[in-house]
């Protein structure tokens, strides 16, 4: 025999073998021969005449009551109803928390730990059924306690014998189901602290050259006297990290400027708390689209052309831009003998523009322009220091380009990324089919465009020299088409045809002219999309996505990643497409931030259930309560894993190291049979007997 080492196993056993499989229920009954009101009668009647043998003093009025008493009592059927039973097994319910902050430390694995111990306790009970339920994260917090009483409402009321619950205890509290006790185990060695940053109020959008609030509160949960200062760190890709000193406990405002065009990435930082169980909750990341209030672009065309409308309808098309198109249609030099009071054109506002209001404009396009006297050398200079400044200047340029009035021989040429090659006045003509270059194929101005299909064909370009910058397209023998170019803190592109009109005709199967300058416009003006070397990161489904661009050389290799609690990772990024590689990594939730050839970019998983990561301690203050009230423990699991018991009711539910399951005694009826305590065969011949007896002995 099998050595006996723990008293619950004892107790375990010796219960088991205490339980019968069936049960026996003896119950008296009773089947009257006659009507009960015909059996009153006869009742009545024989005390008649026993009263009146009794009166008289007959000597056999004893008898004869003992023979009516067995008529009696055989009319009245006395019978005996015996029950076998069954006994049922008691049902009590596994609660098993599978939250997000489950997965914090060793919780995860202590649950594991007393799920399969009481599993393991409970099927050494025959008479207990353990049932387990399996909680998971809502958009609410975690609802352990809905979830019990709709596992509780399945189960008779008969049967149930309490519940356990394994969990953190960051859980709404409800009341617990009647009927049973409520175990609480908690997955920790006791009582934890833990700092959250709050990010309480953050606009989704900026105007650029203006500032936001974000609004955020850092909150310590249980520490005996909240309070001081906590240190915050404001990261933003590509600038220092900004350190604000912020009251724990309060709200406070942060002011954010928003300086470019595009999302801007913020990454929030507060300093752990000393012995703070996870910091998960210690950060934060923002996206806040900075948008511009209006983009305010002038557009300058020189002599009509066909082309011309190209430009304008591209962008009235847009409702954000506010545009200022003048063209030239009366140069200086021109004399005829029109009068004065018959011409309806307006004067250029050369001041206006180049001088007192340059620098209000995002964007100047100079549309075949020429320096026909219109401007001053000093008007001139100042484009080519609005660029320097961080302006943004296009040139769509055409024959005039090479003419003696071209913008090449004015102060603009130290800005400009090519000069007039020597050649035909009026460019080079003849049909050609515009391309790629190599460079255009990785640039993000033009790369989506190189699954456009074949374009059609332009008729006349401008051969140019001493190019300098970006060369996206050119021609079949190699001659820049569009250049890219930076100078100083702007932007200059040049267009070296005027012919993109006939795509927008459609002519010979078009081309993505609409695309291909709205595409430049926005680079022009500094979108962060068209950034030609970038790094971008991004969690989508618990999957860290990771891409890189690169305008020369590989952009593959490996990137370092640092995630919460300074987990610190690598990703290997492979080429996707040109100057384009791309690498994912399944990632747990909190704040990354990658490096890579210099560059940082930052990502967060984002919250499916925020009110899960809002306090991550493991803490008795919500359920502790509810499962003392129901006559239950409140146990931590990271002290010892408590014995499972079989208690009977109204005794102790709990004990130290032990916790107990009532048993309920639920039976069904497995069969039913009635058996007559009086038959006939017994009643008769003793009833006849008694009457004779008593008859002989009144005669004596």
């Amino acid at each position: 025999m099998a050595k006996w080492r723990r008293r619950e196993d004892r107790a375990a056993i010796l219960g088991s073998l205490a339980l019968p499989a069936h049960r026996l229920i003896f119950a008296p009954d009773f089947a009257p021969l006659v009507p009960p009101p015909l059996l009153a009668a006869l009742a009545v009647a024989a005390m008649l005449v026993l009263a009146l043998a009794w009166w008289r003093r007959a000597r056999g009025a004893g008898w004869r009551a003992a023979g009516f008493a067995v008529l009696l009592i055989w009319l009245a059927g006395p019978m005996v109803t015996r029950q076998t039973l069954r006994p049922l097994a008691d049902v009590a319910l596994l609660v098993v928390d599978h939250s997000a902050s489950m997965h914090i430390g060793r919780r995860a694995a202590l649950a594991r730990q007393a799920v399969r111990a009481l599993t393991a306790a409970a099927a050494r009970h025959p008479g207990l059924r353990l049932r387990q339920v399996i909680v998971r994260d809502h958009d609410r917090g975690t609802r352990i306690m809905a979830a019990l009483r709709r596992a509780a409402a399945l189960v008779p009321a008969n049967r149930y014998a309490g519940a356990i619950v394994v969990t953190d205890g960051e859980t709404p509290p409800a009341p617990a189901p009647p009927g049973g006790p409520l175990h609480l185990l908690l997955t920790a060695h006791g009582p934890e602290t833990d700092r959250a940053l709050r990010v309480l109020r953050a606009p989704p959008y900026g105007v650029v050259g203006h500032q936001v609030t974000l609004v955020v509160k850092v909150a310590d949960h249980g520490v005996a006297h909240p309070g001081g200062t906590a240190r915050l760190t404001l990261r933003r890709q590509g600038q220092p990290a900004r350190i604000v000193t912020v009251p724990v406990g309060r709200a406070v405002e942060i002011p954010v400027p928003i300086r470019r065009a595009g999302p801007v990435t913020l990454a929030l930082d507060v300093a752990p708390l000393p012995g703070e169980v996870s910091t998960l909750n210690n950060s934060a990341v923002l996206r806040i689209q900075g948008v511009r209030d209006r983009l305010r672009v002038l557009l300058v065309s020189g002599n009509p052309h066909r082309g011309e409308r190209t430009w304008r309808r591209l962008l009235d098309a847009d409702p954000s831009v506010d545009l200022v198109h003048f063209t030239i249609l009366r140069p200086p030099q021109k004399v005829d003998r029109t009068p004065l009071s018959q011409l309806s054109l307006i004067p250029f506002p050369v001041d206006e523009l180049f001088a007192r209001r340059i620098d209000r404009f995002d964007l100047i396009i100079l549309d075949r322009f020429a320096d026909e006297g219109l401007l001053a050398t000093r008007y001139i200079e100042n484009i080519a220091d609005y660029v320097r400044q961080g302006g943004a200047l296009m040139l769509d340029v055409g024959p005039e380009f090479t003419s003696g009035a071209s913008l090449a021989e004015t102060p603009l040429r130290a800005v400009l990324p090519a000069r007039p090659a020597d050649g035909p006045g009026d460019g080079v003509v003849g049909r050609f089919r515009p391309v790629l270059t190599r460079l255009g194929k990785r640039h993000p101005v033009t790369a989506p465009l190189a699954a456009s299909g074949r374009w059609g064909p332009w008729y006349r370009y401008v051969p140019v020299q001493q190019v300098h910058g970006n060369v996206l397209m050119r021609t079949p023998d190699g001659a820049p088409l569009l250049i890219l170019d930076r100078v100083g803190r702007g932007r200059v592109g040049m267009l070296l045809s005027d012919q993109i009109w006939l795509w927008a005709r459609g002519h010979d199967g078009g081309g993505p002219d609409a695309t291909l300058l709205r595409r430049v416009v926005h680079w022009l003006m500094k979108e962060p999309a068209l950034a030609a070397n970038a790094l971008r990161a991004r969690i989508a489904g618990g999957e860290l996505r990771v891409r890189r661009r690169r305008l020369v050389g590989t952009a593959a290799g490996v990137a370092r990643l640092r995630g919460p609690g300074g987990v610190r990772r690598r990703v290997v990024l492979t080429r996707v497409a040109p100057g384009m590689a791309e690498g994912r990594l399944r990632v747990s939730p909190g704040l990354w931030r990658v490096r890579m050839g210099g560059q940082t970019a930052y990502a967060a998983a984002p919250l499916a259930d925020p009110a899960e990561y809002a306090d991550l301690r493991a803490t008795a203050a919500r359920l502790g309560p509810v499962a003392r009230r129901s006559g239950g423990a409140v146990v931590w699991l990271g002290r010892g894993i408590p014995a499972l018991r079989r208690v009977a009711m109204g005794a102790a539910d709990a004990g130290p190291g032990w916790i107990g399951l009532p048993r309920r005694g639920a039976a069904t009826v497995t069969g039913v049979a009635r058996v007559k305590l009086l038959p006939a065969w017994v009643a008769l011949p003793l009833m006849l007997g008694l009457l004779a007896w008593g008859w002989w002995r009144e005669g004596r």
